[in-house]
């Protein structure tokens, strides 16, 4: 006697290994910019404001310069309360980080999470012919986890 399923037949599962879902997909592409000759002040006041951690300073031609983040500007916190110095005088220019990595808007947003836990950066801007053309966060990558969440986040 043979065994018996109550079963029934299952419906095969369709893999959706090759489905790419690009940085460009979930960047934010309406930033706040920061110029080089700002002052740091107005970056904190602007910080606060919009509740942003840091952002892309850029020049006239949309070109990205650096970053400056909350973590710059503690230093200069730190350094004028140190040195008693006056606070209104320090610009973006001395204090933001020039050496900045990018990646590419047309990678997936498994390279972006793989490479946000490489380098434990918390935003990468993302260049269109040499211009600023938004800015990917981990946020982002986590909103794109959830949305994929239904879609079998498993199989992707």
């Amino acid at each position: 006697m043979g065994i018996i399923s109550f079963q029934g037949a299952r419906p095969k599962v369709k893999k959706q290994r090759n489905l790419q879902i690009k940085v460009s997909d979930y960047m934010t592409t309406k930033l706040i910019t920061f110029k080089p000759e700002q002052s740091v002040m107005d970056v904190i006041n602007l910080l606060v404001k919009h509740k942003i951690s840091g952002g892309p300073v850029i020049n006239e031609q949309n070109e990205l310069l650096g970053i400056i983040s909350e973590g710059d500007c503690i230093k200069y916190l730190n350094e004028s309360r140190y040195f008693n110095m006056p606070t209104n005088d320090a610009t973006v220019d001395r204090f933001m980080i020039r050496d900045v990595e990018t990646i590419d808007g047309n990678a997936s947003i498994f390279d972006a999470a793989n490479k946000f836990i490489a380098t434990k950066r918390r935003r990468f801007p993302i260049l269109k012919d040499g211009k600023l053309a938004g800015q990917i966060s981990q946020k982002d990558v986590m909103k794109a986890a959830l949305k994929m969440n239904s879609q079998h986040w498993r199989d992707m």
